[in-house]
């Protein structure tokens, strides 16, 4: 059999009998969706005893049409592709993006009784594809919706940059009125476990309720493993920590602004909201600061056996993100006759730190640099490597550094990288900064205290 889109098939793979539907061919590997729900890229004579099976149509129920009840928020749906964005058609084995409102409310019609929606198509695409341009565009149908009368923003996004997203819509977006709620899925909506229904409900819930109290960027997902609470993540202050749990973005060095049960749909809130007070700059109103599409901004995990030549292929570029070892260390002292490439190291981060920003993040994730303890982060502090004291994620630094070389010049980049911006720096690292616990009873009146 010649293999095609929209046919199922059964074939064997390293030993396994396998079931599955083709959703397309692209350079030269075909995209198969299996029976268990995954997908497999398979090349053509990698398909071994295959056999095309015929499937009954089904047939399809038609959906009454509904209309959102008088007095509920507007609510704007923007769609950037990713697992909760889209489905399989079975029948055809396409993928279809869920962008109009007709196929948006198919899937998730109750969301009605919860905000009036509009749905918007901005690129259908993986978040792990996405370069600046994506989030330029996303930034500018944000504007587009609050200019238009939304009241709140709900994004459908890949989880693999979901949290590189919110962060640069947080610094590209100043003076945001409204909540902006990016939303992903662990789970594609055509799986029994997946989590996207409640991540959908849980973040329509949460607009509906507190919309009027918080402006800013967040993302919602889920809290735990089981199928039910959500919480509202800072949007410069959080992190995809698994692969695949249900659970897998936390906040790191903060807690979330706030918990939604499932199914009930109560907003719980664990901390101080932003507000738009807390955002005006200049004249107070909404506009998009986007991010230059042509900068190159470099990522680099310090590590053992590294070498000066991987620290001046950046000599090029724009700005350069370290991840520091520890507390904040590189591999810069020559200690024995071994190590004597180390002093090479130290030469080009020097070097580089002259011709372009160099700025610190934790490899840890958790907690701040504090380059000032031993000798190897003074060096890197003397050579003028930015960000001692901060506690951003190494993402979080990436956005932000691209984004202020974007928007200043070198000079004022440098001055402004210290310095909290959109929430993302924190003046003291609270105790419950390193995986925190689920805050409730007493713990959780008091925290909420603390912080407003």
């Amino acid at each position: 059999m010649k293999p095609t889109p929209g046919q199922h098939l059964t074939f064997t793979h390293k030993g396994h009998t396998l079931k599955g539907v083709i959703l397309n061919e692209d350079g030269g590997r075909l995209l198969i969706k299996l029976d268990s729900g995954y997908n497999i890229s398979l090349r053509r004579d990698e398909l071994k005893n295959a056999k095309e099976l015929t499937v009954e149509p089904k047939r399809k129920s038609a959906r009454p049409e509904r209309k959102p009840a008088p007095g509920l928020p507007k609510v704007a749906l923007l769609h950037t592709g990713g697992t909760i964005a889209s489905r399989v058609d079975y029948d055809t084995g396409a993928v279809i993006a869920q962008y109009t409102a007709e196929d948006i409310l198919n899937l998730y019609p109750e969301l009605l009784d919860i905000a009036a929606l509009s749905c918007t198509l901005v690129s259908n695409i993986q978040s792990e594809m996405m370069r600046f341009a994506h989030w330029n565009l996303l930034a500018e149908a944000v504007d587009k919706a609050v200019k238009a009368g939304a009241q709140g923003i709900i994004i459908t996004h890949g989880t693999d940059m979901l949290h590189m997203t919110s962060a640069a819509l947080s610094f590209a977006l100043p003076n945001l009125s409204v909540p902006v709620i990016l939303v992903g899925s662990q789970r594609s909506s055509d799986r029994p476990s997946s989590d996207a229904v409640t991540n959908m409900f849980c973040a329509a819930s949460f607009i509906a309720a507190e919309g009027k109290s918080f402006a800013g960027v967040g993302l919602c997902m889920h809290e735990g493993i089981a199928n039910d609470d959500c919480v509202i993540l800072p949007g410069t202050r959080c992190r995809k920590m698994h692969t695949s749990r249900r659970d897998a973005f936390k906040a790191i060095n903060d807690i979330a602004y706030a918990r939604i049960t499932y199914p009930s749909l109560q907003v719980q809130r664990l901390k101080k909201y932003p507000v738009k007070e807390n955002l005006v700059k200049g004249d107070g109103k909404l506009k998009v600061k986007g991010f230059n599409e042509k900068l190159k901004i470099g990522l680099l995990p310090c590590h053992p056996q590294m070498y000066a030549k991987e620290l001046l292929a950046y000599e090029k570029w724009d700005g350069l993100v370290l991840e520091l070892l520890g507390i904040g260390h590189a591999p810069t002292m020559a200690t024995d006759a071994h190590n004597k490439e180390h002093e090479r190291v130290m030469e080009a981060i020097a070097a580089l730190a002259k011709k372009l920003p160099v700025v610190a993040a934790p490899q840890t994730i958790y907690g701040r640099i504090n380059m000032n303890v031993y000798t190897p982060g003074r060096q890197l502090l003397e050579a003028g490597v930015l960000g001692q004291g901060c506690d951003l994620t190494p993402e979080t630094a990436f956005v932000k550094l691209a984004w202020l070389l974007s928007n200043y010049d070198k000079k004022d980049a440098r001055k402004l990288y210290g310095q909290d911006l959109r929430g993302e720096l924190s003046a003291k690292s609270e105790e419950y900064g390193y995986a925190p616990p689920k805050h409730k009873g007493k713990k959780e009146a008091r925290i909420r205290k603390e912080k407003g």
